[in-house]
């Protein structure tokens, strides 16, 4: 079965927040929030994060009805910076790994923040992820640096690689 891709709604919280969950025990190193910290959030947190605005926007493919990829999108309201994005939160279940679905969610986000005026896309990734950073390279990120120490899991730090894609660059 092949995937839908959608720009997730207000009402899809409950399901977003379940896959969170999700990452933050399969994927610790990949996820900022703890198991705990993001299964906190309130309702009304979680459909805030997701609530698609001219700042913000949530992607998620589901397989059926069953929500199991996700990817956000969003930038800052101030005219300095609104010409750039940050991606965040990109996790696809493990079962719906290596068929395409990371670069096809990324693809729409993409697509949407150039839509939405965005010259720029940023993102932080996990040092010691060499398929993410593969993945991120082959859609045309280049790393511009690497932030020490920026996340601890267990006592062990990690590093992360800062990248960025030119959009208005990109065809």
């Amino acid at each position: 079965m092949t995937e839908q891709i959608r720009l997730l709604q207000e009402d899809d919280w409950a399901a977003f927040q379940q896959l969170r969950v999700q990452a933050t025990v399969e994927s610790p190193l990949a996820i900022w929030p703890t198991r705990d910290e993001e299964a906190g959030r309130t309702p009304a947190e979680v459909r805030a994060r997701i609530a698609p605005t001219v700042f913000q926007a949530v992607f998620g493919a589901f397989s059926g009805d069953e929500l199991v990829a996700i990817a956000g999108v969003r930038r800052e309201p101030l005219a300095q910076v609104a010409h750039r994005a940050m991606l965040w939160g990109v996790y696809v279940q493990p079962a719906h790994r290596r068929g395409g679905l990371a670069r096809r969610l990324l693809a729409a986000a993409c697509a949407h923040a150039r839509a939405q005026g965005v010259l720029q896309i940023h993102l932080a990734v996990n040092a010691r992820n060499p398929r993410a950073l593969a993945l991120y390279e082959s859609l045309g990120f280049v790393p511009y640096g690497r932030e020490p120490r920026t996340l601890r899991v267990d006592g062990v730090f990690y590093d992360e690689i800062l990248m960025a894609l030119p959009l208005d660059r990109v065809q």
